[in-house]
């Protein structure tokens, strides 16, 4: 087994504490930048309209993530400690969140700044491949995202008393890291395909890795079943998994039925 001892605060200056999971995801958010900028430039994209997207974009995912997140959780603690709503240090992000609410921020911004919206859409696919893999990182450090107890010889001990694991001295699956080597696997496929396929594709082809991810990594990750055998990310997946092929599907017979440009 693998035995991690990080402590979460990273510094503490005075009464504030600086965590790693905040400063990954500032990390996670400048390196999608320079990965996701670049490519939207070759794609004919305008760079003060692309930072205008970005301004409200970053934001607005962030909050979604996180109010995704509370709503599946029991509420009750929220509603005895409203503040704790926007507690992100203490972990608590449902990628899902953000997914939804930056593709309404892009069919905004595409509509009133006359951009692409399927480019946009790739754009913010590369983006959110590379930004949340730093995510994974830091919530690895945290020990907020845990699968089932384990012996196998990968499982990974949370040692530190300020990580969030239920105990800190047996072996969990280490969910979070394996969520990381999806963001990994799907990077892979994505970066060799982003000039060759028709705009909007990258975009379905994250979303489908993703949920596809979703699925295969909640069976070890530790969360309430829900229906059927099945986690709430996971039937969340299978409904996005469903629609974004439905949609692709759609898109992909209307382009053929259109005259040649």
């Amino acid at each position: 087994m693998i035995v991690v001892d990080i402590n979460p605060v990273a510094a503490s200056i005075g009464p504030l504490s600086i965590r790693w999971y905040g400063l990954m995801y500032v990390v996670g958010i400048a390196a999608g930048l320079l990965v996701a900028f670049p490519y939207a430039r070759s794609r004919g994209l305008s760079q003060i309209q692309l930072e205008k997207v970005v301004i409200w974009s970053v934001p607005v995912g962030l909050v979604g993530a996180r109010l995704y997140y509370v709503l599946q959780q029991p509420l009750g603690q929220y509603v005895a400690e409203p503040w704790r709503i926007m507690a992100l240090w203490e972990g608590g992000m449902a990628f899902y969140g953000a997914i939804f609410a930056v593709v309404l921020v892009l069919l905004v911004a595409g509509w009133r700044l006359k951009m692409s919206i399927a480019k946009l859409l790739d754009v913010a696919a590369l983006f959110g491949v590379v930004g949340q893999f730093f995510g994974r990182i830091g919530n690895f450090i945290n020990g907020d995202v845990i699968g089932y107890p384990t012996g196998l010889p990968w499982g990974v001990v949370y040692a530190n008393p300020g990580s969030f694991p239920p105990r800190h001295d047996i072996a969990y699956h280490p969910a979070a890291a394996y969520e990381a080597l999806v963001n990994v696997a799907l990077f892979g496929l994505l970066w060799p395909l982003r000039k060759r396929l028709e705009a909007g594709t990258l975009f379905f082809l994250y979303v489908v890795g993703y949920s596809v991810g979703q699925v295969i990594v909640f069976f070890w990750r530790d969360n309430v079943v829900v229906f059927l055998g099945l986690k709430q990310a996971q039937l969340t997946a299978i409904v996005v998994l469903a629609a974004a092929t439905a949609a692709f599907v759609a898109l992909s017979r209307l382009r053929r039925s259109l005259p040649p440009a």
